[in-house]
């Protein structure tokens, strides 16, 4: 084989006709710029020339560079080629703002006598709606990139240099459509709201995600030219048909993820309006009388602000009658664990907890909020206990941190895979009862909810995933609080009691610490607290002193626990998947490790703890350095790694949602065996066999889940960017931590195409 430097400087093809060209059209397009920059420089800026030349530029290095000759041989570098083709030229045309420019570039007498008349004739304007409506733009150019990348097609253009080209205009032009509205070059306007272009990229990211993993992660070569053609040392077909899935995945989602959270920071971003605060005299809110409506100030959806709904939701019966219905469920799952069939997707315990219960609970934690502390059966006994416990002692200051729940839920994790608690329900009925003890004792003897707030691993995960959810107990009007004499919320009165965790909620942020027990909206004398709609993860990036927390860049033992849950979610999932699972067993058996806990011990030491402190100390000093910052290291890691709170929550959802689909099915023979094994076998002969419900595109809501989730980190890291340093600093401070998260979203990726134990079904 021929020197490979020789070859690649010597494949250069420069044809006359594209260079021709391309040439022109910047020649046209930079004649143009500077007329319209002397009428319109804000909207002909020098960033706009730079766009466009680099889009042609790209164009040229697509066609003519040593790309267009290795095509053949190696489909990495065709996949390179169709990037620049789809990823890079065409966003960088249209921001260039390109229709005023050529058309003003043009000779005057052909503008105006033979394009001119050509552009305003109706049924062509009509046309380009239609083309560049975003509906039509998805369509045709997901259609182009499926259609051209099936093995007939492609094979086509392997063989026929016109096809090639064909393909390669196809492409272009479909990517300029589908661009169109994402950039809305001027002076073209919106079809549809600027915030649809989120989910109209997030589509398209999921349908790159899906032909890319299945070029990385097919076991065949889809295109049988290349098993033909002369390969580099080392390489074969298959290599290279992964390693061009790699190339079309990580950089096409970046290209698509990045606008996506480019136009959710804008359309996020706080504008300044004028708020409709009316300023209420003192007397004209008098204690003891709940206010009036009319006081509220909070525009947007308030979940109480129903009269009907309110008093369902804040009524004690209410609460109580779920918290009993959830102690009866907790009671027949012991009892099935201590005594029935010690075959996990036979058992209750092996099916409830760890297939329904862990999937439900984070749903329903990041579409509504923490509903289940409002159930939970554990402060149930609790309460119950307290009329026998004094609760006499206040909780020793020195716990009054999360640094005891972080230790307690990476014990937890350990424990999950060391002692496989979702493969006995033996051990699982003992976890439920060790909880209900712990509960009842530590509350018992203390004052407060000090097991809730400082002690519950179950607890600490839900008000961790909460700061991702719409909704949050927050005060209705800030003036009618000032106006309180009694503070009622966190005091309690005669007829309720005040916040058990001590949370002020005139001065509370975020649901941190809030289990949604209502008892402020019940004792507060001015009906001023609501369950109110607010922007998700919002409060990641607010940095001020808040009730019972203070402020998160000084709370490292609050850090410490979010980044637990957060590396945790990335080591749960992995340590299910089986290539993860073969290494650890390998590794085992290379080193004589003691045993399976021993191995697991290294393992989430070094994937929880060890390499995150350093991934993050290393960010947080380069972050440091590049911003010219005078924060502390400490007080930068404590921010950017709250911010990893949404990547985090949407791994969870993606590996807990999957094994609630897949498991399904598993309740309806369980509770029909339960049924037989008390002489009621109404529901019939329990139907083991029976099929999951588990939807094929299952695999695209997880990518879903994991874009968004990756979204919200970076967008809440530019956030926290821009409070620490100035515009001109932001960048520089932020870009540690991008691309961190976005190395975690690769690793999640990867984690989610593996092969899964499928715990918990009999398809394990």
């Amino acid at each position: 084989m021929p020197d490979v430097s020789n070859a690649i400087f010597g494949s250069w093809s420069i044809t006359f006709g594209p260079t021709f060209a391309l040439t022109l059209t910047a020649l046209l397009y930079v004649r143009g710029w500077f007329k319209l920059r002397s009428l319109a420089p804000r909207r002909f800026d020098g960033w706009r020339l730079t766009s466009f030349l680099g889009g042609l530029f790209t164009l040229f290095i697509a066609i003519s560079s040593p790309l267009d000759s290795f095509a053949n041989l190696l489909l990495q570098v065709h996949m390179v080629q169709h990037l620049l083709f789809m990823m890079v030229a065409p966003p960088l045309l249209l921001l260039g703002n390109p229709f005023l420019p050529l058309l003003t570039g043009l000779p005057r007498p052909i503008a105006r006598e033979a394009i001119g008349p050509f552009l305003a004739w109706r049924p062509l304007r009509q046309l380009g709606l239609w083309l560049t409506h975003p509906r039509t733009a998805w369509i045709i150019f997901v259609a182009f990139t499926l259609g051209w990348h099936l093995p007939a097609p492609y094979e086509l253009t392997l063989h026929s240099d016109a096809w090639h080209e064909v393909e390669h205009i196809c492409f272009l032009l479909s990517a300029l459509l589908f661009w169109w509205p994402v950039v809305q070059p001027w002076p073209s306007r919106p079809q549809w709201p600027r915030w649809t272009m989120i989910p109209y990229l997030l589509l398209a990211d999921i349908q790159n995600t899906a032909l890319s993993a299945f070029l990385s992660f097919s076991d065949r070569v889809l295109y049988p030219t290349y098993e033909s053609v002369p390969h580099f040392a080392g390489m074969t077909a298959l290599n290279d048909q992964n390693i061009a899935g790699a190339i079309m995945w990580v950089p096409g989602s970046i290209a698509y993820l990045l606008p996506a959270a480019v136009i959710a920071a804008r359309y996020l971003s706080p504008r300044r309006v004028g708020m409709a605060v009316k300023r209420i005299p003192h007397q004209s809110v008098r204690p003891g009388i709940r206010g009036s409506l009319r006081h509220r100030v909070r525009s947007g959806f308030d979940l109480l602000a129903n009269p009907q709904i309110r008093r369902l939701l804040s009524s004690l019966w209410l609460r109580r009658s779920l918290q009993l219905a959830t102690f009866l469920t907790a009671i027949l799952i012991v009892m099935d664990g201590l005594f029935g069939p010690q075959l996990p997707p036979m058992n209750a315990a092996g099916v409830l907890p760890w297939t329904y219960w862990r999937g439900f609970t984070v749903l329903a934690l990041l579409i509504a909020g923490n509903f289940f502390c409002f159930a939970c059966p554990f402060t149930f006994v609790r309460d119950i206990g307290r009329k026998v416990f004094p609760a006499r002692w206040n909780w020793p200051r020195r716990l009054r941190s999360k640094w005891l729940a972080a230790g307690l839920v990476l014990l937890y994790l350990w424990s999950y895979e060391a002692f496989s608690l979702w493969n006995s329900p033996w051990l699982t009925a003992w976890i439920i009862v060790g909880y209900f003890v712990a509960a009842l004792l530590i509350d018992g003897f203390f004052r407060g909810a000090s097991f809730c707030k400082y002690v519950c691993p179950i607890g600490q995960f839900h008000f961790v995933q909460s700061l991702i959810s719409p909704l949050e107990v927050k005060v209705r009007n800030q003036e009618i609080c000032r106006s309180c004499k009694t503070f009622d919320c966190i005091r309690g009165n005669a007829e309720h009691r005040g916040c058990e965790l001590r949370l002020f909620q005139p001065k509370k942020e975020s649901n941190l610490d809030c289990t949604f027990c209502l008892d402020c909206v019940r004792a507060c004398p001015h009906d001023n607290v609501g369950i109110i709609a607010t922007m998700p993860a919002r409060s990641l990036w607010i940095d001020r002193a808040r009730s019972s927390i203070g402020r998160f860049a000084r709370r490292a033992d609050l850090a410490v626990l979010v980044g637990v849950l957060v590396f945790g979610a990335f080591a749960n999932a992995a340590g299910m998947a089986l290539p993860v699972e073969n290494f650890l067993n390998f590794e085992r058996l290379d080193f004589d490790l003691p045993g399976r806990p021993f191995e697991l011990a290294i393992f989430f030491g070094l994937a929880i703890c060890v390499i995150p402190a350093l991934l993050i100390a290393g960010c947080s000093w380069m972050s440091q350095r590049l911003g010219s910052v005078s924060n502390s290291r400490l007080e930068m890691a404590n921010r950017f790694v709250m911010t990893l709170a949404p990547l985090g929550a949407s791994i969870w959802l993606a590996h807990l949602g999957f094994h609630l689909f897949v498991g399904s099915h598993t309740f309806i023979p369980v509770f029909q065996r339960l049924l037989t094994d008390v002489h009621f076998p109404f529901l019939g002969a329990p139907a083991w066999n029976i099929r999951s419900w588990a939807f094929p595109e299952l695999l695209d809501w997880e990518f879903l889940a994991i874009d968004l989730g990756l979204l919200a980190t970076l967008y809440s890291m530019w956030r926290v960017a821009r409070d620490i340093g100035s515009s001109s600093r932001a960048f520089p401070i932020f870009l540690p931590w991008g691309i961190f998260a976005l190395g975690l979203f690769g690793l999640a990726i990867w984690i989610i195409f593996q092969p899964m134990e499928m715990r918990g079904t009999f398809m394990s």
